[in-house]
């Protein structure tokens, strides 16, 4: 061996490039146990503390129609929920408008007396000149009522998707400014379907100059969901600072080749992804009070007795809120 061999920089440098070369492989795989480790820590924290409070669950009382407001407010107690949501339109309503005056108190007062809130009502409403609007507006704001739906809007195929949301903001402007003289919110539902609020990013467009305190959203899960498939949280970010109350429902697709059709379902047994939901909720702070909806047979669709009524919707009843309950504590939503 060549003496000068001993004291050569090649061997170090071979040394120096192949430790490089192995701590160059394993980077990867070090950042990936540090990852793990930190998702292993955050899934060990505890939950900082719900900030929004309760929720209070009310039953849209659409498939109820039939029964009187103090019977409502009795089977919605029995079966431990804790509020109304009392449809005032017509044709079918549990109040009609035109009688708002004089029904809406008594079915609250209904409501009241079995320990039930009504923080939320659905309208027909759609703008200051919709018929009985400001009626109904005030009475349910004077009687504590937070919240109303709107109605629906449709689009207008000679303005176009453009020209029919321009033509809707002044339409909706004064809408707001009649909701903050008397103190409540009006929200849209995002309902499925190529109506207004389908795609829910136009939603973004009408509102997006209107004060979230006045109008906003009531953000629908269900419907969110099938419009949006894998999309919907985006569509939830988006909105969330116009969200003061929402909407709880379930579906699944019946399916054949060429189509597909919603068919409602109850809570836990479609494809809501309501784990996700609840914990994004968490997230952006959304709050407020929430409607069920009962939508699947028996409530809808299904021609029986009003006995076979009063027999079957109670367990169905009390199953989704057991089903919602479970969900919305694993999320730390109470």
């Amino acid at each position: 061996m060549n003496p000068r061999d001993a004291f050569s920089p090649a061997p170090s440098r071979r040394r120096f490039l192949s430790r490089l070369a192995l701590a160059g492989a394993a980077l990867p795989f070090a950042r990936e146990l540090a990852a793990a480790e930190s998702r292993k820590k955050a899934a060990a924290a505890p939950l900082p503390p719900w900030t929004g409070g309760p929720t209070v669950l009310h039953v849209f009382s659409k498939p109820l129609h039939w029964m009187s407001w103090a019977d409502t407010a009795a089977l919605v107690k029995a079966t431990g929920y804790g509020g109304i949501d009392y449809t005032v339109r017509v044709p079918q309503g549990h109040v009609l408008p035109e009688r708002v005056e004089e029904d809406l108190p008594k079915a609250i007062d209904a409501a009241r007396a079995a320990g039930l809130k009504v923080e939320m009502i659905t309208t027909e409403i759609n703008g200051v000149k919709t018929p009985h609007a400001e009626r109904v507006v005030r009475t349910a704001a004077k009687l504590g009522v937070k919240y109303y739906r709107l109605g629906f809007f449709n689009y207008d195929p000679q303005l176009g998707v453009k020209g029919t949301l321009d033509a809707l903001k002044p339409q909706l402007r004064d809408l707001a400014a009649l909701n903050q003289s008397v103190g409540i919110h009006g929200a849209i539902q995002n309902h499925a379907g190529p109506r207004v609020g389908g795609p829910m990013w136009d939603l973004y467009e009408l509102l997006r100059d209107i004060d979230p305190r006045w109008l906003g959203v009531q953000f629908d899960i269900r419907h969110a969901v099938a419009e949006a498939g894998q999309s919907w949280p985006l569509s939830l970010r988006l909105l969330a600072p116009w969200v003061k109350c929402t909407d709880l429902k379930d579906f699944r697709w019946e399916q054949s080749p060429g189509k597909a059709a919603i068919e409602n379902v109850p809570i836990g047994e479609g494809i809501v992804p309501y784990e996700a939901y609840f914990k994004l909720v968490r997230e952006l702070a959304v709050h407020g009070p929430a409607s069920v909806h009962f939508e699947f047979p028996p409530f809808e669709r299904a021609p029986i007795s009003e006995a076979e009524k009063r027999a079957k919707f109670p367990e169905l009843m009390r199953k989704d809120l057991a089903a919602l309950k479970a969900v919305m504590a694993k999320a730390g939503v109470s």
